[in-house]
């Protein structure tokens, strides 16, 4: 066994020892992850307070303070309960799912046969929504390459169960995605990522040009696939409610700029549910417009 695969042996143990805990002790030690970071200051505070200061810059700073609290502690609870669901069967998993709203969808989409392309945004826990799909069947998932072999060889062990097939996000992951789609399978991609500069579109993202991921307008429209937004919403007794939505029509429109737009209106009206649970400690602003003379608004405060 090389370095890496022992490495991600000895990651995966660990995730196993944290996963192994009850639920209520992994939320409640969440919460307090997420209080310590807010008293830290940590860089997943600094980033959660700028996203809110560029989103919604009406709020106090009092009230401010607060929204970063909470958005810590979903942040943290989140990160416990994911180690749960890559440590644990199936079967364990599906059992923190309370309800299933949507559901036809996924069947009509099946059934349509044209191939379905799960649209998941980082709200809620992402990790349940992977479970959830892949226990209907076989899942094509993107998927953002760790920096290290180790993390990479990880997150494919934790990752890659039963009917879960992971497609590294690269310039050529088009080849298998659209041969997934054209024979009728599922494919699932997070649709709010920043991707690198010259291989996104910038669209309106919470009143703000956002660099926007192209791949999922692009699939759309040339496979002809349903595309649906599914996520895994946390209730306030710790299970979850999951959700599948029809995507806007405008999704697969040729027209680059009004499909990336429509689709950061459907995440924003996601995040808008509860938008404590939206992934605010990622730096979703830091590319801007060419010629736009905005500045990354994340620096020097938020490295």
């Amino acid at each position: 066994m090389d370095s890496a695969g022992f490495a991600s042996r000895l990651m995966f143990a660990a995730a196993w020892c944290v996963g192994r805990l009850p639920l209520a002790w992994q939320q409640e030690l969440g919460d307090r992850l997420g209080r310590l970071a807010l008293w830290r200051n940590t860089r997943e505070a600094r980033v959660a307070r700028r996203n809110l200061e560029l989103v919604s810059p009406e709020l106090t700073a009092q009230a401010r303070e607060q929204a970063v609290l909470e958005i810590l502690r979903q942040t943290g609870r989140n990160a416990l309960e994911t180690l749960r669901i890559w440590t644990r069967p199936r079967a364990d998993n599906l059992r923190l799912i309370h309800s299933v709203y949507g559901s036809q969808l996924l069947d009509a989409a099946a059934a349509a046969g044209r191939g379905t392309l799960v649209a998941a945004p980082h709200h809620g826990n992402l990790e349940l929504v992977i479970e959830a799909m892949a226990a209907r069947g076989p899942f094509m998932l993107v998927y953002r390459v760790p920096d290290s072999a180790a993390g990479d060889a990880f997150l494919r062990m934790a990752r890659g169960g039963d009917n879960i097939a992971l497609v590294p996000a690269e310039a050529n992951a088009m080849r298998p995605l659209w041969k997934a789609l054209k024979a009728g399978g599922v494919v699932g991609i997070t649709p709010d990522q920043q991707p690198k500069l010259g291989a996104g579109e910038f669209a309106p993202f919470f009143g703000r040009q956002a660099l926007t991921l192209t791949l999922i307008p692009r699939l759309a429209e040339r496979s002809g696939a349903t595309v649906l937004f599914v996520y895994a919403q946390r209730r306030d007794d710790g299970l979850f409610d999951l959700h599948i939505e029809a995507a806007p029509e405008a999704i697969a429109s040729p027209d680059v700029a009004q499909a990336t737009a429509a689709m950061n209106a459907a995440v924003e009206a996601i995040a808008r549910r509860d938008l404590r649970q939206y992934q605010w400690t990622y730096k979703r602003f830091t590319l801007r417009p060419p010629g736009s003379g905005e500045a990354n608004p994340y620096y020097p405060d938020c490295r």
